[in-house]
Protein backbone atom coordinates (compact mmCIF):
# COMPACT_ATOMS: atom_id res chain seq x y z
CA UNK A 1 0.00 0.00 0.00
CA UNK A 2 2.97 2.48 0.76
CA UNK A 3 4.22 1.74 -2.38
CA UNK A 4 1.56 3.32 -4.59
CA UNK A 5 0.60 5.98 -2.28
CA UNK A 6 4.68 6.91 -3.16
CA UNK A 7 3.82 6.14 -6.96
CA UNK A 8 0.95 8.25 -7.00
CA UNK A 9 2.70 11.06 -5.13
CA UNK A 10 5.70 10.62 -7.95
CA UNK A 11 3.55 11.04 -10.86
CA UNK A 12 1.58 14.00 -9.18
CA UNK A 13 5.17 15.56 -9.04
CA UNK A 14 5.95 14.93 -12.33
CA UNK A 15 2.72 16.15 -13.58
CA UNK A 16 2.96 19.57 -11.76
CA UNK A 17 7.27 19.51 -12.65
CA UNK A 18 6.58 19.71 -16.45
CA UNK A 19 3.06 21.94 -16.51
CA UNK A 20 5.20 24.17 -14.02
CA UNK A 21 7.93 25.50 -15.92
CA UNK A 22 9.43 28.87 -15.43
CA UNK A 23 7.01 31.67 -17.05
CA UNK A 24 8.54 33.98 -19.53
CA UNK A 25 7.26 36.55 -21.05
CA UNK A 26 7.50 35.92 -25.12
CA UNK A 27 7.02 32.06 -24.00
CA UNK A 28 4.18 31.50 -22.16
CA UNK A 29 1.95 29.48 -23.79
CA UNK A 30 -1.38 29.21 -21.35
CA UNK A 31 -2.87 25.65 -21.86
CA UNK A 32 -5.57 23.56 -19.52
CA UNK A 33 -3.18 21.83 -18.16
CA UNK A 34 -0.86 24.75 -17.26
CA UNK A 35 -4.05 26.20 -15.58
CA UNK A 36 -4.26 22.88 -13.78
CA UNK A 37 -0.70 22.85 -12.60
CA UNK A 38 -0.75 26.21 -11.52
CA UNK A 39 -3.63 25.92 -9.66
CA UNK A 40 -2.26 22.48 -7.60
CA UNK A 41 1.04 24.59 -7.26
CA UNK A 42 -1.00 27.67 -5.39
CA UNK A 43 -2.97 25.33 -3.53
CA UNK A 44 -0.02 23.60 -1.99
CA UNK A 45 2.78 26.09 -1.79
CA UNK A 46 0.36 29.19 -0.84
CA UNK A 47 2.87 29.61 2.04
CA UNK A 48 5.50 30.37 0.18
CA UNK A 49 3.71 33.87 -0.36
CA UNK A 50 5.65 35.01 3.34
CA UNK A 51 9.25 35.20 2.30
CA UNK A 52 8.14 36.07 -1.30
CA UNK A 53 6.63 39.18 -0.24
CA UNK A 54 9.62 40.17 1.76
CA UNK A 55 11.79 39.23 -0.66
CA UNK A 56 9.72 41.50 -3.18
CA UNK A 57 9.24 44.33 -0.42
CA UNK A 58 12.91 44.24 0.48
CA UNK A 59 13.63 44.51 -2.84
CA UNK A 60 11.58 47.60 -3.43
CA UNK A 61 12.06 49.72 -0.14
CA UNK A 62 14.70 48.26 1.48
CA UNK A 63 14.72 45.30 4.12
CA UNK A 64 12.81 47.38 7.17
CA UNK A 65 9.62 47.22 5.10
CA UNK A 66 10.81 44.06 3.87
CA UNK A 67 10.60 42.15 7.59
CA UNK A 68 7.68 43.92 8.51
CA UNK A 69 5.33 45.12 5.77
CA UNK A 70 6.55 41.96 3.46
CA UNK A 71 5.21 39.75 6.33
CA UNK A 72 1.87 40.87 6.56
CA UNK A 73 1.38 41.20 3.08
CA UNK A 74 2.68 37.74 2.67
CA UNK A 75 0.06 36.76 5.51
CA UNK A 76 -2.50 38.08 3.70
CA UNK A 77 -1.72 36.95 0.30
CA UNK A 78 -1.19 33.08 1.33
CA UNK A 79 -5.40 33.24 1.86
CA UNK A 80 -5.70 34.93 -1.74
CA UNK A 81 -2.86 32.59 -3.48
CA UNK A 82 -4.84 29.36 -1.79
CA UNK A 83 -8.28 30.10 -2.69
CA UNK A 84 -7.38 31.25 -6.61
CA UNK A 85 -5.76 27.95 -6.78
CA UNK A 86 -8.72 26.52 -6.06
CA UNK A 87 -10.55 27.93 -8.31
CA UNK A 88 -7.78 28.00 -10.98
CA UNK A 89 -7.71 23.66 -10.39
CA UNK A 90 -11.96 23.30 -10.36
CA UNK A 91 -12.04 25.12 -13.31
CA UNK A 92 -9.03 24.05 -15.48
CA UNK A 93 -11.24 22.76 -18.38
CA UNK A 94 -12.69 26.68 -18.32
CA UNK A 95 -10.91 28.99 -20.72
CA UNK A 96 -11.45 31.85 -18.13
CA UNK A 97 -9.87 34.26 -17.76
CA UNK A 98 -9.62 34.10 -21.84
CA UNK A 99 -6.84 32.22 -22.67
CA UNK A 100 -6.32 30.38 -19.37
CA UNK A 101 -4.36 33.21 -18.26
CA UNK A 102 -3.28 33.89 -14.38
CA UNK A 103 -5.25 35.40 -12.18
CA UNK A 104 -2.58 36.81 -10.04
CA UNK A 105 0.94 37.92 -10.43
CA UNK A 106 3.53 35.93 -10.04
CA UNK A 107 1.86 33.02 -12.20
CA UNK A 108 3.64 30.29 -9.78
CA UNK A 109 4.11 30.99 -5.79
CA UNK A 110 7.79 31.01 -6.38
CA UNK A 111 7.35 33.70 -8.78
CA UNK A 112 9.39 36.23 -6.29
CA UNK A 113 12.65 34.46 -6.71
CA UNK A 114 12.80 34.35 -10.26
CA UNK A 115 14.25 38.01 -10.67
Amino acid sequence: MKGVRWRRAALVLAVVAATAAPSSAHAARYTAVRKLGRGFAAMTCGVMEVPGNMAKVTREKGPAYGFTLGFVQGLGMIVVRELVGVYEFVTAPIPAPAGYKPIIQPEYPWGYFEH
